[in-house]
């Protein structure tokens, strides 16, 4: 008869060693990183049986935030209680942060000045693209199949491309599914009808773009103050449903553009610069606060973006596993998680209408045919090509193939 699971007795500088070698090798986006910790943890060295894993994977898929992140908590949580937590989380996120401060540094003063840099960051976000399109026929998946979460995702979408504050579709979507989970499940499609007419009429009184060709890398705004930073972070994290992809329309909302302080080439360059880096993708959000208040404003992000990750685990896993459990909540969250599906899609096509240089002033035109290329073959190799290595080979090889261009034209 095999011994019950359970983690090893070790030390709190142990316990955070042992998570920074992960944090080390944390390629590959989520997927790979569960992975990894479920080969290592559950399989090899039996720190908990496969069913509790499974659990408590489910939990973590539910709330926002890294689910990689959330679960190395939860792994310290069992080893050291509320300090092992800190311990795990801090240790599986640190090289990642490391890595972005430094890379946001070289990238602000050195990163884009000339041609050849230039034309490879412009590859690496049709390459981001194509990473994002592989998530967001994922995500959106997920909520194919139910007519009514599928009516969620479109009107969060809609509501995205209509300029309306997210949080309204989120809202309304999960109110709406909670109700299916009810008796009064007949008033789920009415109050998804009312939400839809809200959207539009929202939507009518916002001043839609008439181009969305790809704007460059300078943006002359005030610079956002720390309170500022910190609550773009925490939007970010609090607002994850569904994985870490579902941070990038809500930290985008509030960051890009004349109500924020970058550009959307900056953006995709932080994404891109993420999906190479062995981290949570959240991890763009030091990239974002070092945009907006360097060193303090990277870390401020950080601190926002990564809190809830640590506090869903601090506060008790077992309260959010009974929450989860309950039908009304985890249909509620259900809503919420198709709404952002729909934000992440919507997302999607109007960064992509940017990078590829779609316009329609006179008419469509497509200013950009090789970013378009790229992104069709990046997303290609992505679904093909099962590998933790996939995501950042992809990335440097557009790097190179953009780098390359320039000094054959040169």
């Amino acid at each position: 008869m095999s011994e019950p699971a359970q983690p090893p007795r070790l030390s709190l500088p142990r316990l955070f060693v042992r998570f920074l070698r992960f944090g080390l090798v944390a390629w590959g986006g989520p997927a790979a990183q569960i992975a990894m910790l479920r080969q290592e943890l559950v399989e090899r060295e039996r720190w908990v049986d496969e069913d509790r894993f499974r659990r408590s994977l489910a939990v973590y898929q539910a709330l926002p935030g890294p689910e990689a992140h959330e679960l190395c908590c939860w792994f310290g949580m069992l080893a050291r209680g509320r300090l092992g937590s800190i311990a795990a989380g801090l240790g599986f996120m640190l090289p990642g942060f490391l890595l972005m401060l430094a890379a946001s540094w070289t990238y602000l003063h050195f990163g884009v000045r000339n041609a050849i840099a230039a034309a490879a960051f412009v590859a690496v976000q049709a390459a981001v693209l194509g990473l994002m399109i592989r998530a967001m026929v994922r995500i959106c998946g997920a909520f194919a199949n139910t007519s009514l979460l599928a009516a969620t995702a479109l009107t969060a979408a809609v509501a995205e491309l209509l300029l309306v504050p997210f949080w309204i579709p989120l809202l309304i979507g999960g109110a709406a599914a909670a109700l299916a989970a009810t008796a009064r499940r007949a008033l789920a499609a009415p109050l998804l009808v009312v939400g839809i007419v809200i959207v539009l009429f929202i939507g009518s009184h916002a001043s839609l773009p008439s181009s969305i060709e790809s704007v460059g890398r300078t943006l002359t705004v005030a610079p956002p103050n720390s309170g500022e930073l910190l609550l773009t972070g925490l939007a970010g994290g609090l607002f994850s449903f569904g994985g870490a992809y579902t941070a990038i329309p809500v930290v985008h909302d509030i960051a890009v553009g004349p109500r924020g302080w970058m550009t959307e080439a900056q953006f995709l360059d932080g994404l891109a610069i993420g999906g190479v880096l062995p981290a949570p993708l959240v991890i763009f959000g030091t990239f974002v606060g070092f945009l907006g208040g360097n060193f303090v404003g990277a870390i401020l992000v950080t601190i926002g973006i990564f809190l809830p990750a640590f506090g869903f685990t601090l506060l008790g896993h077992e309260l959010f596993e009974r929450l989860v459990d309950s039908p009304r909540i985890h249909a509620f969250l259900d809503g919420v998680a198709a709404s952002f599906a729909g934000l992440v899609a919507a997302t999607t096509l109007v960064l992509l209408a940017r990078v590829i240089g779609l316009a329609w002033n006179d008419g469509v035109s497509l200013a950009r045919p090789t970013s378009l290329a790229i992104v069709v073959v990046s997303a290609a190799i992505l679904f093909l090509v099962k590998s933790r290595w996939t995501m950042p080979a992809v990335l440097a090889a557009a790097a190179i193939f953009g780098a390359a261009t320039q000094l054959g034209s040169a």
